[in-house]
């Protein structure tokens, strides 16, 4: 049977390809092969285009009799905008069948036993974590009935995000703000507090890697949040010539008039019911976007806004630019809020990678769920 491994990583590396693409389908990736030759392969580029098993099929053609195939997802077993995989595995008469995750999704779920049925060889779990980490986003979504969420944020090395005089552009390297963008684009939306649009005027689009056959950029669904109306209506979210759509959470205290003003610009205003502190509260967001099939989020500021998710116990992973220089004085922080009150209490990284990007340091890592459960009993 020889090292499995590299087909698998090859079929990751695939989906990969359509990264920011695929939402709200998982990023899934095929290759078949035998006799230690790969004969096709195949990902899910967008949702309603053929799937990673249809496309390594007619790849490899009439090849496909007798061969093993790597998929990073279970095959599905439903009529969907596609038919089922299974059905299509099945026709082709392949000897067996490989998957890294089982598919949580009882809609499409049951294919491994589809094709046991039918009499093909199905194994499960090769390069299972590498898979699940791809699909992270989806995953989460379809288990936790709620989106993802990132915490981003670049700061110099004494943790400062700007000098006194508010000067922050630029901390940290064109590489590591390219890679930011990296992150943008993977994610369906990116949530900023009303502060930074009207302190920056971000534009909040996404220049990440394009994917061959792609022409332009995928740009997420850009969250405002804005208790009482404060955005200026000219700012650069709000422009026709500014890709991607704005979605504006709010309270009842924002005045009618100004509600009616965004929504004639296109905008999506949500109300939802304030927090203790009169400001949108976080999970009410967070179940509106999942209605609206955002799997994934990423909080980009400001500090604020970063602290308020912290204390809420909703981030789920964090992207932490280091740049190699010292601000000094009584400047901003990253993450505001109330923070822990002890370090036993404090959100502690797992399953860290760090990468060098000209000088600046990015370190991404999950949230200890043990940890955020700690937080939680001690909190109540």
């Amino acid at each position: 049977m020889g090292d499995e491994t590299p087909y698998m990583m090859r079929a990751i590396d695939l989906a990969r390809r359509a990264e920011g693409y695929t939402s709200p389908n998982p990023m899934v990736g095929c290759v078949l092969a035998k006799d230690g030759r790969i004969l096709g392969e195949g990902f899910h580029a967008r949702p309603g285009t053929p799937h990673a098993e249809a496309n390594a099929l007619r790849a490899a053609g009439e090849q496909a009799h007798g061969a093993t195939a790597y998929v990073t997802l279970e095959p599905c077993n439903h009529y969907g905008s596609n038919p089922p995989c299974t059905e299509g595995l099945i026709k082709a008469g392949v000897a067996e069948v490989v998957y890294a995750v089982s598919d949580p999704n009882p809609v499409a779920a049951g294919g491994d036993d589809r094709l046991r049925d039918a009499g093909i060889k199905v194994r499960s779990g090769l390069c299972a974590s590498e898979a699940a980490h791809l699909n992270r986003f989806w995953l989460h979504h379809i288990r936790q009935q709620t989106p993802y969420v990132i915490a981003k944020f670049a700061s110099s090395l004494d943790g400062k995000i700007a000098t006194r005089t508010g000067d922050s552009k630029w901390i940290t390297s064109e590489a590591a703000r390219l890679r930011g963008h990296d992150l943008r684009q993977a994610c369906d939306a990116i949530i900023v507090g009303v502060d930074t649009i009207i302190s920056d005027d971000p534009s909040l689009t996404a220049r990440g890697k394009l994917p061959a056959g792609h022409r332009q950029a995928a740009h997420p669904l850009r969250v405002v949040l804005d208790s009482t109306g404060r955005v200026p209506l000219e700012a650069k979210i709000f422009r026709s010539t500014t890709p991607g759509k704005t979605l504006l959470a709010t309270t009842t205290a924002m005045p009618a008039l100004k509600e009616q003003a965004l929504r004639g610009r296109g905008v999506e205003v949500v109300r939802l019911k304030a927090d203790t502190a009169g400001r949108p509260d976080l999970s009410s967001l967070l179940t509106a976007l999942h209605e609206r099939n955002v799997l994934s989020c990423m909080i980009e500021g400001g500090g604020k806004v970063l602290g308020s998710f912290f204390d809420a116990r909703l981030v789920d992973e964090v992207w932490a630019f280091i740049a190699p220089v010292i601000i000094g004085g009584d400047a901003a922080v990253p993450v505001a809020g109330l923070g822990a009150e002890t370090l036993d209490n404090a959100f502690r990284l797992q399953n860290t990678e760090i990468e060098q990007l000209h000088g600046t340091l990015l370190m991404r890592g999950a949230v200890s769920k043990h940890n955020s459960e700690a937080t939680c009993s001690q909190a109540s």
